[in-house]
């Protein structure tokens, strides 16, 4: 995984996104694409990186209707 990519699933963990979701995302060569291209369209935008992963993890929590305080318990 190159760094880019590592800071861009740690930053989505900071913000409660479960590792599951995100290994499913990362094993996927389409949905990996989308995740960088809209963190990176987010970053340009003149969002910073932490900003960035926090509307990405609130779009991918919502779309997959987890509440990010249950997923925190669960993975304990």
């Amino acid at each position: 995984m190159d760094v880019t990519r590592l800071n861009i699933y740690k930053r989505l963990r900071d913000f409660k996104v479960p590792s599951s979701v995100l290994d499913e995302i990362f094993s996927n060569d389409k949905d990996l694409k989308i995740l960088e291209d809209a963190f990176s369209a987010l970053v340009d935008d003149g969002f910073n990186e932490d900003e960035s992963a926090e509307q990405i993890s609130k779009m991918i929590l919502k779309e997959l209707d987890i509440d990010p305080d249950q997923s925190l318990t669960e993975e304990k």
